[in-house]
């Protein structure tokens, strides 16, 4: 379990669960498509291995969860993880939903209070794609924590960086993660990083696929302002992603108003 921290440190973690479904070839995408639509056992005992991967971490950002419908069992698997690793606040955010047979969407554990969530839908020649703005606020300074999940394509991806951009264009703290479907080295990455002016501590981790991993598409971008310790892909194999962690130093205390 996590231990005793000073106030301005966080341990970070972004993991696109694909609904606690594991992959282990491309060809299970088709073979075991029918199992997006329907429940099936071995999604909660992921879920469960999820839950103690999260167990560690101050501040979690989740893509491709499903908030309650027919293939997950109408269980929130935002609210199931956070109960089963501990989390004192949870938010979710259906963007995607198909009837009662999936609410596909983005989701943010906490053990920190957020002052304020809002929820912003993003651009896109589908719809479908949603950004969970978290904001943490003590001591005169906020810290705005983005989760999200970027389109397939690379016009598309740049629409939404467009609006990303501005949305954090006034703020001065700014952590943003997700699955952002680019490499480090792609050029929207370069237009993201240099529009919303964030850096990528270590670029080039690779994330997927998680059987055989040779694309970072999971990445934890931060504001200069915000130190950055240490970065990692952890060897977790419950989804077809890996998770990316990050431990970081804030510039202020962000548990003085707690």
């Amino acid at each position: 379990m996590r231990d005793s921290r000073q106030p301005s440190r966080l341990r970070l973690l972004s993991y696109n669960i694909q609904s606690g479904l594991s992959t282990r070839k491309y060809s299970q995408y088709l073979t075991r498509s029918w199992k997006h639509l329907v429940p099936v056992p071995s999604r909660m005992s992921n879920l469960d291995g999820i839950a103690q991967v999260l167990a560690d971490y101050d501040v979690v950002g989740l893509q491709e969860i499903d908030v309650g419908s027919l293939r997950s069992g109408f269980i929130n698997q935002a609210k199931y993880l956070a109960d089963y690793a501990g989390f004192q606040h949870m938010f979710d955010q259906a963007n995607r939903k198909i009837g009662m047979i999936s609410q596909h969407g983005n989701a943010l554990l906490s053990q920190v209070r957020p002052s304020a969530v809002t929820e912003h839908k993003l651009p896109g020649l589908i719809p479908g794609r949603g950004v969970l703005e978290v904001r943490f606020e003590a001591g005169g300074e906020t810290l705005t924590v983005l989760i999200l999940h970027l389109a397939l394509g690379r016009r598309g991806r740049l629409r939404q960086i467009e609006f990303l951009a501005e949305l954090v264009s006034g703020y001065r703290h700014v952590i943003m993660m997700g699955d952002l479907n680019c490499r480090s080295d792609s050029p929207e990455m370069a237009v993201l990083l240099d529009t919303a002016r964030l850096c990528e501590p270590a670029p080039g981790l690779f994330t997927f696929p998680s059987w055989q991993p040779d694309r970072q598409l999971d990445h934890i971008l931060v504001s200069p302002s915000i130190v950055v310790e240490q970065v990692e892909v952890l060897d977790c194999t419950f989804s077809d992603h890996l998770p990316i962690a990050m431990d970081v130093r804030l510039p202020f205390n962000l548990l003085s108003d707690e």
